[in-house]
């Protein structure tokens, strides 16, 4: 099974991306064995994934870097870029392999800090892979220091290095920067390609798998989680409840706390595991002794790692809250369908007597109102107000209608 086979409902891309891949193969080969290079390649130094949420940007960035480093034998017999199973390609998917560098946002913004090396590593050769790569997930996320840092390493790469930047959408990168890169937009893959992905990849049961597709339009990460995670199952559900619980002032507020304090918990267990493994490597790395005491003069390296932390788990945070606030538009949106006798079909079948209940009693006016009161919070969470005061001010907003 190939690399491309991960990308659902992007045959187009994969084979732009198949052809680049070829012609680096003879880019390569023109380095190293003194050939001249091809005229009209269509392999270049940087590359720009945009899409809407859950479209799989970075799953398609890695998967082209996974056929640029792929070793496969058959490739010497004419076989296509990105076979899946060898060395190459299996460390490049499962981000282990030494060339390809990995940059993602811990807090809520890419710092200069962060970028420092990896803008270093990518004057260097590749150590043992054909390319290097450096993958940015968020490249929405940096801030000016660090993108003036991709810019100068983007306008002069190293001639075997490849830049792959993700973003929802050409807007969120600098001008300066997208205008270096070939870009490559991705759509939102089809309910019913998601959801034949999770039988066949995931091994889902079709009725699992089609209401978790369609619950979360196309959204591939949430789709597999929700498919998977009975506690992903769970928390939706709550959610889904939510608004029968905002009739009442008291019941709204012990509500949002509660939407709160959930997104919290997700946030813990997801950084309890990584936390404590990062903390350890680091301390060995330190030539901590047996009794865990540091020595002298590396106590402030643990203090960074420590702020790293926890700018994560609060983006965790921020980030389970917006899948729940995801998850609250969507219920409302199908809920305005259903009062305009749309017919689009709604994405939570599952809670479809709650859906009449609302429908039926409220105005297609009030539930464009609780919509747009949901994106505030959003806004809100985006500019770093308190969780809770976001949420409160959303559940009253909600009551009122």
């Amino acid at each position: 099974m190939s690399v491309w086979d991960d990308l659902v409902g992007q045959e187009k891309v994969a084979g732009q991306l198949e052809a680049a891949a070829r012609d680096a193969d003879a880019l390569v080969t023109a380095t190293t064995g003194g050939t001249p290079p091809p005229e009209a390649s269509k392999m270049t130094h940087a590359w720009l994934f945009t899409g809407p949420p859950g479209a799989g940007r970075t799953q398609t960035a890695r998967a082209f870097a996974a056929a640029l480093q792929c070793v496969s034998p058959d490739r010497a017999l004419g076989g296509t870029p990105g076979c899946g199973f060898c060395d190459g390609c299996h460390t490049a998917l499962v981000g282990t392999h030494a060339d390809v560098t990995t940059v993602a946002a811990v807090g809520s913004q890419i710092l200069a800090e962060d970028m420092r090396d990896t803008v270093r590593k990518s004057y260097t050769s590749p150590a043992t892979g054909r390319w290097q790569v450096i993958l940015v997930e968020d490249a929405e996320r940096l801030n000016e220091k660090s993108a003036n840092a991709v810019l100068k390493a983007v306008e002069e790469p190293a001639p075997r290095t490849v830049w792959m930047l993700c973003a929802p959408s050409v807007e969120d990168v600098l001008p300066t920067i997208r205008s270096r890169c070939r870009h490559l937009n991705l759509l939102t893959p089809s309910v019913d390609a998601v959801a034949d992905m999770l039988v066949r990849r995931e091994g889902v049961e079709p009725a699992v798998a089609a209401t978790a597709a369609r619950a979360t339009q196309g959204h591939i990460d949430r789709a597999r989680r929700l498919a998977t995670d009975p506690a992903a199952r769970e928390r939706r559900a709550t959610v889904l409840k939510l608004p029968l619980r905002v009739e009442e002032i008291g019941s709204a507020l012990k509500a949002a706390q509660e939407l709160v304090d959930a997104a919290a918990e997700d946030a813990r267990q997801l950084a309890e595991d990584r936390d404590g493994k990062e903390s350890e490597e680091l301390k060995a790395a330190l030539g901590a002794s047996q009794g865990g005491r540091l020595p002298r003069g590396t106590a402030g390296v643990m203090k960074d790692l420590e702020d790293k932390q926890k700018r994560r788990r609060t983006r965790t945070q921020r980030d389970s809250l917006d899948v729940a606030l995801t998850d609250l538009t969507g219920f409302y949106r199908d809920v305005l369908a259903l009062q305009l006798g749309s017919r689009v079909a709604i994405a939570n079948a599952d809670a479809e007597d709650t859906l009449q209940r609302l429908a039926r009693g409220s105005s297609p006016e009030s539930t464009l109102r609780r919509i747009e009161a949901i994106a505030a919070c959003r806004d809100a969470l985006d500019r770093n107000v308190a969780p809770l005061l976001a949420v409160e001010a959303m559940t009253m907003a909600l009551r009122a209608g």
